[in-house]
C-alpha cells in the first residue's frame, strides 16, 4: 500500500448529489469537509488552535472518508482519537458515529505528546476533532455576548468610543476585532504570524494591518475619540505588546487574550520569531516548555498590573492562568484575574443558552438566509437573538458551508430544529441543515479553571456532566457524539454533538429528543447547583418538553441514623 494523498486544499460539498447511503453519513462528511476547507494547516489536518486535528493521520482521514460513503443506515463507525477503528452493526436509531479523543490519564503535557509521537493519539480542540468547526464565526458569539455583559456593567450600556487591547488572531482569536467594532467600540490585537494576520485581513474579521504600536494606539484613540468602530490588527508579541502599552501609560478599557497557551507548544513566547519558534520546538520541546512558561508568567503579571488599576482584565479561556501557574507563579497571582464565563456568561449557561449553530449542507447562502429571518420571526421578543441576528447578517462572512452561530436556549433549539426540519421537507431549503454547538455550551463540559470555575455549589471539578450529556444523546439520537479531554491538558471533559435535518419523520424524532437533552442537561446541572436563573427556567420549561427532576440537591442531606434530624419510629 503507496502513502496515502496529502491534500492541501478541500471544498465542502454543496448540492443535493449524495456520495454516501443516507443524508447523516453524507452531512457529517461534508462537516469533515468544511473543518478542512476553514483548516490553518489542512496539510498537516490541524483545523485551528495550533494542534487541533481532525484525524489522526492521512491513512485515517482517507480511512474516515471512505467509512462515510460505505456506511449503512444501521451502522456506527467508531473513531478513537482520529482513528476509524470499527463499525458496527446497530441500528436506524443509533448515532453513525461515536468517538472518544485525547481521553489520557493522568494527562501532562510531556505524557501527550509522547503519546502523539507514538501514533497513539490526537489533541481534539473543541470542534477540530469531531469534525464541527465552522471558522471564525464558531467562537465570535462568545466573545460578542462577554463584551455585551462588560458594556452593560462597567461603561453604562455601550462600548461606542472603548478600546480592546487583545493578542491571538489565530481560528480561535480572530473574532475578537470583529466582535469589538459590532459593539461600535475598538480592538487592537496582537499576533506575530504575519500569515495569520493577513488572512483575517482578507476574510473580513479586521479592518487594517498595522507593524508599529505606536501607529496602532494613535489609530485606535482616534477612532474612539470619534465614536467610530475600527478593528486593528497589530503585528507583534503578546508580552511585548503589554510591556510596551504598560511603559507608555496606554490605557485601554478592557484587557484579555486568545494566543493559544492552552498548549505551551503553540503558544510563541516573546524573543522569538515563528520561524525560531517552529525550530526550537523541533530541536528542544523541553526548552520550548520552559521559555514559554517564562513569557507566560510575565504576559499574566502584565495583564495584573492593568486589572490593578482598574482595567476590565479577564481570562477568555485560553488557559493562560493554569499554565502560568504550572509554570511557578503563585497561585494567587495566577488566579488573579477572573475567567470570562464566571465573570460575565454563566446566567446565559443557566438558561440553556450557548453557542447552538446551523449549517447549511446545501452550500446555498440563500438557505442561511432564510433560516435567519425564520429566527427572527420565531424568536421576535427575545431581544438577544433578534440583536445578534440582525448585527450577524450584516457583520458575519461566510466560510465555507454557510452556517450561523446563536445563543438559542433550552427549548428554543428544539422549536427551531423541528421547524428547520419541516423546511427541508416542504423543500423550501435547498438542501439538509446540520446542527451542532461549540463544546463551550451550557451542559456539555467541566473545566476549573474555565466553564465550571466557581460553581455556586463547590462543583467545580466533578466531570460526570459531560458523560451524562454524551450518553442522553446517544439515548435520544444524535448523528454524532464526541467525547473528549483538552484544553490544557488533564483539565477539562467535553462533548461534541452533530444532528442532521433532512426532512425525514425519523429527523423529527431525533431533533426532538436531541434538541431536549443536550442543552436540557445544562440546565438541570445548573439548577441543581443553587442558580436561581436556572431553577426558574425549569419551572417554567420542563414540564412542556417532558423533563422531571426527582429530587433537587441541598448541601445537607441524610446518609445514615446520625443524620437524621427526626426521630425515627422503629419498626417491630
Amino acid at each position: 500500500m503507496g502513502k496515502p494523498e496529502i491534500l492541501y486544499s478541500v471544498r465542502a460539498m454543496g448540492g443535493n448529489n449524495l456520495r454516501c447511503k443516507g443524508w447523516k453519513q453524507e452531512g457529517i462528511l461534508r462537516m469533515l469537509e468544511n473543518n478542512m476547507e476553514n483548516a490553518e494547516h489542512p496539510e498537516e489536518l490541524v483545523i485551528y488552535g495550533g494542534i487541533g486535528k481532525c484525524a489522526r493521520n492521512w491513512e485515517s482521514y482517507h480511512a474516515i472518508v471512505q467509512s462515510l460513503q460505505d456506511l449503512e443506515n444501521d451502522e456506527t463507525l467508531v473513531v478513537q482519537s482520529g482513528m476509524p477503528v470499527a463499525i458496527f452493526k446497530t441500528n436506524m436509531l443509533a448515532p453513525r458515529v461515536v468517538m472518544a479523543t485525547t481521553n489520557i490519564m493522568k494527562a501532562t503535557w510531556p505524557i501527550f505528546y509522547d503519546l502523539q509521537d507514538k501514533n497513539l493519539t490526537i489533541y481534539a480542540q473543541y470542534t477540530a476533532a469531531p469534525w464541527e468547526y465552522i471558522g471564525t464565526q464558531g467562537v465570535i458569539q462568545g466573545t460578542f455576548q462577554t463584551l455585551v455583559a462588560i458594556g452593560d456593567q462597567k461603561f453604562g450600556g455601550s462600548l461606542k468610543g472603548r478600546i480592546l487591547l487583545t493578542a491571538g488572531m489565530g481560528g480561535m482569536g480572530g473574532n475578537q476585532p470583529r466582535a469589538m467594532t459590532m459593539l461600535g467600540g475598538v480592538c487592537i490585537c496582537a499576533d506575530v504570524d504575519e500569515k495569520v494576520v493577513k488572512h483575517r485581513l482578507e476574510v473580513g474579521y479586521c479592518d487594517v494591518i498595522v507593524q508599529d504600536f505606536d501607529e496602532a494606539v494613535k489609530l485606535a484613540k482616534e477612532a474612539a475619540a470619534e465614536k467610530r468602530p475600527l478593528g486593528i490588527a497589530l503585528m507583534g508579541n503578546a508580552v511585548d505588546v503589554l510591556k510596551k502599552a504598560r511603559d507608555a501609560g496606554f490605557m485601554p478599557d478592557i484587557i484579555t487574550d486568545m494566543t493559544p497557551a492552552h498548549d505551551p507548544l503553540s503558544y510563541v513566547p516573546a524573543g522569538l520569531t515563528v520561524d525560531e519558534a517552529r525550530e526550537l520546538r523541533k530541536s528542544s520541546r523541553d526548552e520550548y516548555f520552559k521559555l514559554a512558561g517564562t513569557s507566560m508568567i510575565e504576559q499574566l503579571q502584565i495583564m495584573n498590573e492593568f486589572y490593578d488599576k482598574g482595567v476590565q482584565v479577564f481570562e477568555y479561556g485560553n488557559s493562560l492562568r493554569k499554565e502560568s501557574r504550572d509554570a511557578g507563579m503563585p497561585v494567587a497571582e495566577a488566579m488573579k484575574i477572573p475567567g470570562f464565563v464566571a465573570a460575565y456568561i454563566r446566567p446565559l449557561f443557566c438558561e440553556g443558552r450557548g453557542p447552538f449553530r446551523w449549517i447549511c449542507l446545501s452550500r446555498d447562502p440563500a438557505d442561511l438566509a432564510k433560516l435567519d429571518d425564520v429566527v427572527e420571526e420565531m424568536f421576535a421578543e427575545d431581544d438577544l437573538v433578534r440583536n445578534w441576528i440582525q448585527l450577524a447578517r450584516k457583520h458575519i462572512p461566510i466560510e465555507g458551508l454557510p452556517a450561523r452561530i446563536c445563543y438559542l436556549g433550552f427549548g428554543q433549539r428544539k422549536a427551531f430544529g423541528m421547524r428547520v426540519n419541516e423546511l427541508v421537507r416542504s423543500g423550501e431549503l435547498k438542501g439538509p441543515v446540520a446542527f451542532s454547538r461549540d463544546n463551550l455550551d451550557s451542559g456539555s463540559i467541566v473545566n476549573p479553571t474555565f466553564e465550571s470555575e466557581r460553581m455556586k455549589d463547590g462543583s467545580d471539578l466533578i466531570s460526570d456532566w459531560p458523560y451524562l450529556n454524551a450518553l442522553l444523546n446517544v439515548a435520544a439520537g444524535a448523528d454524532l457524539v464526541a467525547i473528549q479531554e483538552n484544553y490544557s491538558m488533564g483539565e477539562a471533559v467535553h462533548t461534541g454533538v452533530t444532528m442532521i435535518a433532512d426532512g425525514s419523520a425519523e429527523a423529527d424524532v431525533r431533533l426532538a429528543a436531541c434538541l431536549t437533552t443536550d442543552s436540557g442537561i445544562g440546565v438541570v446541572r445548573h439548577a441543581q447547583a443553587g442558580y436561581d436563573i436556572a431553577r426558574k427556567t425549569a419551572l417554567e420549561r420542563f414540564a412542556k418538553d417532558g423533563v422531571q427532576v426527582p429530587l433537587w440537591w441541598t448541601p445537607t442531606a441524610t446518609f445514615g441514623p446520625d443524620d437524621a434530624k427526626a426521630p425515627q419510629k422503629k419498626t417491630k
